[in-house]
């Protein structure tokens, strides 16, 4: 079974920090990289962050680069993802996918999608 499910939305007030986690399910944990995406209303999906599982360095947008870390944890087989110092043009639907290092930035790449969890950001 193909599934990642998400956790850890919610309101901020800007400059405050927010945590989210993805649970891959069992088969994927292996076989793919896994990231975080974002999405405002009427604008396209953003490739926000995506780990490298080959040790590689991760992958982050220049609007969050110093702000935001993608982990992943081996044992709750897990990929978190620490949001800092956020902003109110942070607020989005945040999705957890899968990653195509051939075309990082295209979000169309990726094969799997979780079903998204928003955060908001406002004072």
């Amino acid at each position: 079974q193909v599934q990642l499910v998400e956790s850890g939305g919610g309101s901020v007030q800007p400059g405050e920090s927010l945590r989210l986690s993805c649970a891959p399910s069992e088969s994927m944990w292996t076989q793919y990289d896994i990231g975080w995406f974002r999405q405002v209303p009427g604008h396209e999906r953003e490739t926000v962050s995506c780990i490298n599982r080959s040790q590689g360095p991760s992958y982050y947008a220049d609007s969050v680069k110093g702000l935001f870390t993608i982990s992943g944890d081996n044992v709750k087989k897990t990929v978190d993802f620490q949001m800092d110092t956020q902003k109110p043009e942070d607020t989005a639907v945040y999705y957890c996918a899968t990653c195509f290092w051939g075309g990082i930035q295209n979000t169309q790449l990726s094969d799997y999608w979780g079903q998204g969890t928003q955060v908001t950001v406002s004072s």
